[in-house]
């Protein structure tokens, strides 16, 4: 009886490590996540240099010229308030008192009714210095401007001088 007994164990055991050995063998693993090469990535990147290089300029010249309109857009808000200014007290602001008038009270203002501007910065042109004010002017009777991105006479482009005359 134990000669049987030791076969039918040896049975038994040797069935485990076959199936043992066997777990799995009929199903497939996942596929591991595909990823990307190094020169993949590299092609890319190259890809968008050249894009960047390209485009950089033409929004550099945009935002350039968006400044240049901005400002032309803000002397005629401001030559608008300064005609406002005008109606309430009878005459422009002296140049020394410049575009402040438009914000606070300058001495000796008859009639003043402002602050004709909500903000004190909105005398301040894109570039982020004040705008010239002069009366009387060299082209006008009143003269707001500003010297561009160079701050300096004169220019070109982004440089230009840009007024209400």
């Amino acid at each position: 009886m134990l000669p049987v007994l030791s076969n039918v164990l040896e049975e038994v055991m040797r069935n485990a490590r076959h199936q043992a050995g066997n777990r799995g063998a009929g199903r497939k693993r996942p596929a591991a996540p595909a990823g990307f090469t190094l020169l993949e990535l590299l092609v890319v990147l190259v890809i968008l240099g050249l894009l960047a290089s390209v485009t950089a300029p033409a929004v550099a010249r945009y935002l350039s010229g968006a400044k240049v309109d901005a400002a032309k857009l803000q002397i005629q808000n401001i030559s608008t308030t300064l005609d406002m200014y005008r109606l309430d007290t009878g005459s422009y602001p002296a140049t020394q008192d410049g575009l402040r008038a438009l914000v606070q009270r300058p001495n000796g203002a008859q009639r003043w009714n402002g602050p004709y501007l909500r903000k004190p910065d909105m005398i301040k042109d894109p570039w982020g210095r004040e705008f010239q004010y002069r009366t009387p002017g060299e082209h006008a009777e009143v003269e707001v401007f500003s010297l561009g991105a160079d701050n300096a006479a004169g220019g070109t482009g982004e440089n230009q001088d840009i007024g209400s005359w």
